[in-house]
């Protein structure tokens, strides 16, 4: 008995419901009833041809905005007559290659049919649309044959007919589409892809780029409703990156605010700002979202994630592959970097460097673990150190690795090596100027006022001030660098006697000759005592020494200049001893000697020393000897101030 429903009767059976099978009794016989299903006619044979204006695309053309470079590529490809034509539009996620292929498929509706768009991210995706393209072509069939069937109905029906065209949109693998590609024989495919590679033999691929910062701002404004002051600097931010663009003027029209405003929000918290999307729009549709979902797609590389969150503290461009090898072993940097640019989220140069775009780096830059990526940053930058293969590089990773965070991550390393190169490839004073102040404020604030780095910084900086034209401030740093260098080396330490001789020099560069006279001689005597009367500090005391007297003989020539010649030859016994009569320091000395002897009025004697100059100074290999030209030139000059032409 079941739901109330009895049996009566030797055998019997009692149901309540629905059975496929019944047996009872001795030498009873089976039989099966099974629903059959009636096909209608039109169902066992395809369609001679596609219904008329057979169209199934996205509305995404709305927002397209030049590209005329890759719309006439894209027409050209498509005009070849004959068989299946391929062409994989492939970028980064967020580039626009959804709305250019929209944009072209919805100008030739009247040269194909069907056009009949499909996402197809997965083989799922890809046969699920074209199982609704068979329904599309025969309606009857849509209660009439399982997906399985209608997808395989609309691919013979694909290649027994020419003049269509299908768009497979974000195509994750070219493995996934290759089956169908290789079963038509006519038609048109236009496929768009992060993977740059993998599809050579099935398709022709054209790179996207970004888009031009003018186009970016008329794609702002179109969707701002408007133009809006600041939009270029933040267009510019963003990298021109289409969704990112599309992201910010949504953002900003719903929260009125300002570009400006929006650029601020970006650099406090790029994980939130580029995961909020606007209301109503597709939530996928998000930078941060778009990019999770490759990064997902590598996670069996794990090396792949960790190359992205390092280079995201570096400058985008002219990446060494070099700076990545202690990494991992180098198969497995390799493989992650090939894995990364296959699916667009870096460039691999020919000359052997790595792009990425801004806005991957900033993407990378957020959430958890981004002070250890920093670290290791900052520690690979480390182990390249200077002088490396190329040190404009190496200084513009650094210099970027510097804008983040609290400066007392940086490694002191880096404080170390900076200094002694970042001010020679900047562009101007100015810059190396503005450089050097950041280093030096961020340097204090990190480690000391008195610490080596420290101290090196701010030499720099001086030194760059001093370049610049400012020079009371260059003469007050390394003031300060004298005092700080005798608590940190001592008195008579070498970096404290090179950092007096140095503000000696400065003081007789600005007219100070009493205190720059005054401060050479004590770096000269500490060094003498400390290092020796032949010692390079020493001998460039002695330099700094001369040219004091040098500057007092031609300001006071009768009451200096006699001085002046005993000093300096004073000073060149004591370089001859060290070095020779033919060592750097001595001829330096030989040459200021006969500058002050002419200033005596011994031409003589300045005649004497400039031929020993000549005769001492050897001749260099290339035989260019430019000093040596520019000291035959002065004794041809004494000599005819002396009356003797002929020598001349």
């Amino acid at each position: 008995m079941s739901g109330g429903t009895e049996a009566s009767g030797e055998r019997a059976i009692a149901t309540a419901g629905a059975i496929r099978q019944a047996l009872t009794g001795d030498g009873v016989v089976a039989h099966y009833v099974e629903t059959s299903l009636t096909l209608p006619p039109q169902a066992l044979e395809l369609p001679p041809k596609a219904p008329p204006n057979l169209v199934n695309l996205p509305e995404r053309a709305g927002l397209f905005i030049g590209r005329e470079r890759e719309l006439a590529r894209l027409d050209a490809a498509f005009e070849e007559a004959g068989g299946v034509v391929v062409q994989a539009v492939h970028g980064l996620g967020g580039i626009g290659k959804s709305t250019l292929a929209a944009k072209w498929a919805t100008g030739r509706t009247g040269a194909y049919n069907p056009v009949w768009w499909i996402t197809a991210e997965t083989p799922d995706d890809v046969r699920a649309g074209l199982a609704d393209l068979a329904v599309a072509l025969q309606p009857a069939l849509r209660d009439a044959l399982s997906p399985q069937a209608r997808c395989e109905r609309a691919v013979r029906w694909l290649a027994e007919h020419e003049g269509w065209l299908l768009v497979l949109d974000n195509v994750t693998d070219p493995a996934d589409v290759r089956q169908l590609l290789g079963r038509t024989t006519g038609g048109r495919f236009l496929i768009t892809t992060r993977r740059a590679s993998g599809w050579h033999g099935i398709a022709e691929p054209l790179s996207l780029d970004v888009l031009e910062l003018p186009q970016a701002v008329e794609l702002f404004a179109r969707i701002h409703g408007g133009p809006a002051e600041g939009v270029e600097e933040l267009c510019a931010e963003l990298g021109c990156l289409p969704l990112a663009v599309e992201q910010a003027a949504a953002y900003c029209a719903e929260a009125r605010i300002t570009p400006a405003a929006y650029a601020e929000l970006l650099a406090r918290s790029p994980e939130r700002v580029f995961a909020s999307g606007a209301e109503g729009a597709d939530g996928a549709q998000t930078v941060a979202r778009v990019w999770r979902v490759t990064m997902d797609r590598l996670a069996d590389t794990p090396v792949a994630e960790r190359i992205l969150r390092v280079i995201a503290w570096w400058a985008p461009d002219g990446i060494p592959r070099t700076y990545l090898d202690p990494l991992a072993d180098a198969a497995d940097v390799t493989e992650a970097l090939r894995r990364l640019a296959a699916h667009s989220m870096v460039s691999l140069r020919e000359d052997g460097t790595v792009s990425v775009h801004r806005l991957v780096q900033a993407v990378a830059r957020a959430g958890e673990g981004a002070e250890e990526a920093y670290d290791e940053a900052a520690r690979l930058l480390v182990v390249q150190g200077l002088p490396c293969e190329d040190d404009v590089v190496w200084i513009g990773h650094v210099a970027n690795l510097v804008g983040y965070f609290d400066m007392g991550r940086v490694p002191p390393e880096i404080w170390a090596l900076v200094p002694m190169y970042f001010g020679d490839h900047a562009p101007s004073h100015d810059e190396a100027v503005g450089m050097y102040e950041r280093a030096l404020e961020r340097a204090e604030g990190a480690l000391r006022p008195q610490s080596r780095i420290t101290l090196a910084v701010r030499r720099r900086l001086a030194e760059c001030c001093w370049a610049a034209g400012d020079h009371d401030r260059a003469a007050r740093l390394l003031s300060k660098n004298l005092t700080a260098s005798m608590v940190v080396f001592g008195r008579k330490a070498p970096e404290t006697i090179e950092t007096g001789t140095a503000l000696a020099r400065l003081k007789l560069q600005r007219g100070d000759l009493g205190g720059g006279l005054s401060q050479a001689r004590v770096s000269a005597q500490h060094a003498e005592r400390t290092l020796g009367e032949g010692s390079a500090e020493a001998l460039r005391a002695h330099a700094v020494i001369a040219e004091g007297w040098r500057l007092k003989a031609l300001a006071k020539p009768r009451r200096s200049a006699r001085t002046a010649v005993t000093e300096i030859e004073r000073l060149l016994e004591k370089a001859v001893r060290a070095q020779g009569d033919a060592g750097e320091a001595a001829l330096h000395l030989m040459w200021t000697l006969g500058e002050v002897r002419e200033t005596a009025g011994d031409l003589a004697g300045a005649i004497r020393v400039t031929e020993e100059y000549l005769h001492r100074r050897p001749v260099p290999d290339d035989g260019v000897d430019a000093q040596g030209l520019s000291a035959r030139e002065r004794l041809d000059g004494l000599r005819r101030k002396a009356g003797t032409p002929d020598g001349a």
